[in-house]
């Protein structure tokens, strides 16, 4: 059986110095009260998501803190988000920023800090550990983590690529996230269950549903492929509840219909990764109503905002706030709300419909990692607002009179007469603009609800 390490391919400059494949094992498998997957089955079995905040500073010692402090707001997860030049695999640009101004690191460069510090972060809390990066090749990053004892690592070659990078070739990323998945695969054979979460979230603002998630899908079936057994599909909260609710319940659905029978699938809410208010009390209620949702639609856990959006990277307070606040979305204290069950239902329907047409022609290929780089390339699968050279961004996303994300433009994605029919009516009483000025008012959607509303109208 192949090496753990030798897997992964790692460049000279990480691999030195790493302990072996053994060692690596035997620390992930003697922290049961810290493994990711005994989190989200406690979350999945009592009904209620649990809250995950975003974090990440570049000083080792303001990282530790910065964790216990969040800790004691009652996560069930933290996150190590990783820094710019380490998501790039510039490894020695993150150490020399690291040594002489870390505070000016967008997040922890967890390969310069190496391993052994790395160990201190899972050591310093009782809370288990997520890393979130966004890298097209996260194969040292990878192998850096799971020597620290994390277990649940985010990405994947189509959602960690085209939304941040402009020219990484899509047949390269997937080739390197094939070798991290065939890492978790080989863990899952020696007793150690990987988390996978899958960023459905993708360019975030405007995502239509069925986009969202027949990426999450397909980059599923990509891992699982390689021996993963547990995946989190991450999905963007939209903004309009029916439809977000729809979706995450879609997850479990079509979790049972395209993925096998064993693989734990749990559905995450991203909440709302658009402009956010200014004033700190829209925010927070924003905050609250992706907890709210997140319930409603059986999510497992929340990536949770905070009310410092606005204005850029939060402080610890924020952070702190954000899960408090989040938390109480999630808790029996909205159990009085109530939504047309009628409604959702339709969404789910239509929304599981659109992502089957979207998937299925790929899935018939047979080299599942082509099929979706030949999909991109002919546009039968595409991601609006892409900074991706390897993206046609022909699909073009807008907000019905609800709220709702729809089709305006379904560009050359492969969807039925009847589903563009379906569009075509719920978009039906929304006044005609100039395609700019819709984009903007539906990307400003939450933080100026006057603009947006005076962009809509009744049928005309």
């Amino acid at each position: 059986m192949p090496d753990l390490l030798e897997m992964l391919e790692l460049s000279a400059e990480v691999v030195t110095g790493l302990p072996d494949s053994a060692e690596i094992t035997a620390r992930l498998a003697t922290h049961p009260g810290r493994r990711p997957v005994d989190a989200l089955r406690a979350a999945d079995l009592s009904g209620r998501p649990f809250v995950q905040p975003r974090c990440g500073v570049g000083g080792h010692e303001q990282m530790v803190d910065l964790l216990r402090g969040l800790a004691r707001t009652g996560p069930g997860m933290l996150s190590v988000t990783i820094d710019s030049y380490t998501r790039l695999r510039q490894f020695t640009a993150a150490a020399r920023v690291l040594r002489e101004q870390p505070a000016d690191l967008n997040g922890y460069p967890l390969v310069a800090h190496g391993w052994h510090r790395a160990r201190e972060l899972v050591d310093a809390v009782d809370v288990p550990l997520e890393v979130r990066h966004g890298s097209p090749d996260a194969r040292e990053l990878f192998a850096v983590s799971v020597a620290a004892g994390i277990s649940s690592f985010e990405g994947g070659g189509i959602s960690y690529n085209l939304p941040y990078s402009k020219a990484v070739p899509l047949a390269d990323s997937l080739a390197a996230w094939r070798r991290v998945d065939a890492a978790c695969g080989r863990l899952a054979r020696d007793g150690v269950l990987v988390d996978r979460e899958l960023f459905g979230t993708l360019t975030a603002v405007l995502m239509p549903p069925s986009i969202s998630l027949a990426v999450a899908l397909l980059e599923a079936r990509l891992a699982i492929e390689e021996g993963v057994g547990c995946v989190s599909i991450a999905y963007p909260q939209g903004g309009e509840a029916h439809q977000d609710i729809a979706a995450l319940r879609s997850i479990r659905s079509l979790g049972q219909r395209y993925l096998p029978a064993g693989v734990e699938v749990y559905p995450v809410l991203h909440e709302f990764m658009g402009v956010f208010p200014r004033r700190q009390p829209e925010a927070d209620a924003l905050i609250l109503y992706g907890g709210l949702v997140a319930r409603l639609g059986r999510a497992t856990k929340v990536v949770c905002k905070t009310n410092q959006e606005a204005y850029g990277i939060p402080d610890a307070a924020a952070s702190a706030h954000g899960v408090r606040t989040a938390a109480l979305g999630t808790s029996g204290l909205l159990d009085f709300v109530r939504l047309d069950e009628d409604r959702i239902a339709e969404e789910q329907h239509w929304l599981e419909r659109e992502v089957a047409e979207i998937v299925d022609p790929v899935l018939d290929r047979p080299d599942l990692a082509a099929g979706i780089v030949d999909a991109f390339a002919k546009g039968q699968l595409d991601v609006p607002f892409s900074a991706s050279v390897h993206a046609r961004s022909a699909v073009v996303p807008q907000r019905d009179g609800t709220g709702a994300i729809r089709y305006r433009d379904v560009g050359h994605l492969p969807l039925s007469a009847a589903t563009r029919r379906h569009h075509t009516r719920r978009l039906a009483g929304v006044r005609s603009r100039p395609l700019i000025d819709v984009i903007s008012a539906d990307v400003n959607y939450f933080s100026d609800a006057h603009a947006w509303l005076a962009s809509v109208s009744a049928d005309e």
